[in-house]
């Protein structure tokens, strides 16, 4: 295929697909044939928890699922368990105001195509997952960042968001609590957020698909959205992170806001949702099975991040014997620090900038065999970060910790 033929693909997908450094040591170490000790790990069902094997299989064993009958919204059976488990976390929401998606993904696809046209903007938060740039560029749509900033706890830079937004910003993208950072909203932060967006007829998007992983109270908190009444504003959330069980696709957008903005809202995206009805049958049927289910797992990995955390935190205490009772080191002799988490499955790490966050996680794969993420995969806007997967299996995250802290320390 000639160079001139390319220009018949859509600039949607005009992205670099080589793969990086990174890449290509993890399969040439693997080759190898060592065990790498993977501190990276994000998906449950390889992380060695126990399912509810025989729970999830009844859950699929109705009648009705060998039937079609398709609604743009969602079943109202699905749609029902959605707000059963939220009246299970103390919020109301009403089965009227969810939509039923795929997944949290298509749910942005869906609320990207329903807030703006091409070369709209949506600002989306730095650092964060960064699947944002790909879902918005898909739809034509501009992604901005704004900025989280670290000053002994992770807060929004209100002025980076006014900074960022022009005449063409249609939403504003939130994740609470954020990945990776683990960071949630502030009661304060959403106050002011939210009067901004009204005042700019700006959306809200708001992702709390780690929502049911906060690691300790706090009242500041903002643990939910769904139950606010002004700003429109849209939840997501599904079954990959709240049962753990990211092979049954299911996800959903609970609408937010006045009345007449939840109205014209559903109508128009059923008109999206019924282009597409992408929701398959038997995992909406199962789907209140499935998130009863879903609570053992939860459980599970709630207690290994809280375990895996205690155990970051007590390596990087730095107390040790000094001439009588362990004190504890200054900041500055400690190999890494520490950034505040709140909740989510991962934490992260300040190192020293001696080494480029590449060459940091190239040396741990090649001499080490730990592989970890740099913080550049996430746009931390400088070095040097480490990002790793509390979801890690104890013994392997213990082990594999111990080897990252000597090489730094060396």
């Amino acid at each position: 295929m000639g160079e001139t033929e390319l220009a018949a693909y859509s600039k949607r997908i005009d992205w670099s697909a080589q793969t990086n450094r990174l890449i290509l040591a993890l399969e040439k170490k693997r080759r190898g044939g060592p065990t790498i000790l993977d501190l990276t790990e994000s998906n449950p069902t390889k992380a060695g928890f126990d399912y509810p094997e025989n729970e999830v299989r009844r859950a699929f064993a109705e009648p009705e699922m060998l039937q079609y009958d398709p609604h743009p919204a969602g079943l109202k059976l699905a749609r029902e368990a959605v707000a059963a488990y939220y009246a299970g976390r103390g919020s109301f929401v009403e089965p009227g105001r969810v939509v039923m998606t795929a997944s949290t993904s298509e749910a942005y696809s869906y609320l990207f195509k329903l807030l703006a046209d091409a070369n709209d903007e949506v600002l989306v938060p730095q650092p964060s997952y960064p699947l944002f740039e790909f879902l918005a560029r898909l739809e034509g749509v501009a992604p901005v960042g704004y900025r989280l900033r670290y000053d002994q706890g992770w807060s929004v830079d209100m002025e980076s968001v006014r900074a960022a937004m022009t005449e063409r910003t249609r939403a504003v993208v939130v994740v609470n609590p954020n990945n990776p950072t683990g960071s949630f909203l502030k009661r304060r932060e959403w106050e002011e957020m939210s009067g901004l967006c009204r005042k700019r007829n700006v959306a809200i998007v708001c992702d709390e698909v780690f929502a049911d992983y906060a690691l300790e109270e706090d009242s500041e908190r903002v643990t939910t959205l769904v139950d606010e009444k002004e700003a429109a504003t849209f939840c997501l959330s599904g079954l990959s992170k709240v049962a753990g069980m990211p092979q049954l696709k299911a996800g959903w957008i609970v609408l937010v806001g006045t009345e007449s903005d939840q109205a014209e809202s559903r109508a128009r995206l059923e008109l999206i949702a019924d282009t597409y009805l992408s929701v398959n049958t038997p995992v909406q049927l199962a789907l209140g099975s499935l998130l009863k289910a879903g609570r053992e797992v939860r459980e599970q990995i709630l207690e290994r991040v809280r375990r895996n955390l205690a155990h970051l935190r007590e390596q990087l205490s730095g107390a040790v014997e000094v001439n009588g009772p362990a004190t504890l080191l200054s900041a500055t002799l400690l190999p890494a620090t520490l950034l505040e988490v709140e909740g989510g499955w991962y934490a992260t790490l300040r190192v020293p900038r001696t080494k480029t966050e590449e060459q940091w996680c190239l040396e741990l794969l090649e001499q080490d065999g730990v592989r970890v993420q740099p913080g550049f995969f996430y746009d931390f806007p400088d070095e040097a970060f480490l990002v790793v997967s509390l979801l890690t299996p104890l013994e392997t995250f213990r082990e594999g910790i111990g080897r990252l802290l000597s090489r730094l320390s060396a």
